[in-house]
């Protein structure tokens, strides 16, 4: 591991936290790399009931290292050749695999964004199931300005959660919005003011910890299905996930709890 990304596991909730607060958490080789490793490690990890992502300092992530960017001279660092554009190919899609797995993963992952999230930043955290931001947290997409089109996702989830319009506007201009018109656009799911943030998140993070993990797990592949499949395949989906569910468990415990007019407890299986 690095000192670049920390990792706390408490009560169910697995956090992840990007750790430059230098340089607004800016991705790096070392970020990446713990990354690719913690997240699909957490999605097998039972204990783990919720995963957050958040960023240190006041901010998310703001993205790839622009002053790396500019710094590439797209030699190696003896002098010789750099990577071919195979090589970055492949190390960039792999890379990317991370907002597959926030996305895929049978549990529910939160993105908490205290402040600026720009560029694959941002794409990581629209790759979570659910955004909390701070009221003046500031959102870019960034990649126009920089001349890139763009990377980690971005593309696919800001379109699905704003339509095709938006998004394109979102990309091109890539204006800057902040928690609370993000929230009014629907990019995040709630905004509250900075100081109340660590606590609301706490609260979520907590709440979605006690959720029926299983039953939650196959939520996401039927919700997932409905963003491409068509009414038979997400028919399909219900059909073999509610069977799937209605054996485990916490759906046993839970529909006696109904019967005997109390709460449920969930335990993840």
């Amino acid at each position: 591991m690095t000192d670049h990304l920390l990792e706390t596991l408490e009560d169910g909730v697995a956090t992840l936290t990007m750790n430059r607060p230098e340089a607004r958490n800016a991705l790096s080789g070392p970020m990446m790399a713990a990354l690719a490793e913690a997240v699909p490690r957490l999605a097998a990890d039972p204990k783990v009931r919720v995963v957050v992502l958040t960023g240190a300092g006041s901010a998310f992530c703001a993205g790839g290292d622009v002053k790396g960017f500019a710094a590439d001279t797209g030699r190696g660092a003896d002098g010789g050749a750099g990577p071919s554009f195979e090589q970055r190919l492949y190390s960039l899609r792999t890379g990317m695999e991370v907002s597959r797995w926030l996305h895929e993963m049978p549990k529910p992952t939160l993105a908490v964004i205290p402040g600026p999230a720009a560029g694959a930043g941002l794409s990581m955290a629209l790759a979570c199931d659910l955004r909390i931001a701070a009221d003046g947290a500031k959102m870019t997409t960034a990649f126009s300005k920089v001349g890139v089109s763009g990377d980690y996702g971005g593309s696919y989830f800001l379109s699905h959660l704003v339509g095709a319009a938006k998004a394109r506007e979102l990309y091109f201009m890539a204006d800057v919005i902040t928690g609370k018109e993000a929230a009014a656009l629907g990019i995040v799911n709630r905004s509250v003011p900075a100081e109340d943030l660590a606590q609301a998140a706490a609260e979520l993070a907590r709440r979605l910890a006690g959720l029926p993990t299983v039953a939650i797990g196959h939520m996401k592949k039927n919700l997932n299905t409905a963003d491409h499949g068509s009414l038979s395949d997400v028919l399909d989906s219900e059909a073999i996930h509610m069977i799937r569910t209605m054996m485990t468990e916490d759906h046993k415990a839970a529909s006696q709890a109904f019967v005997d007019k109390r709460a449920p407890v969930f335990q993840g299986r």
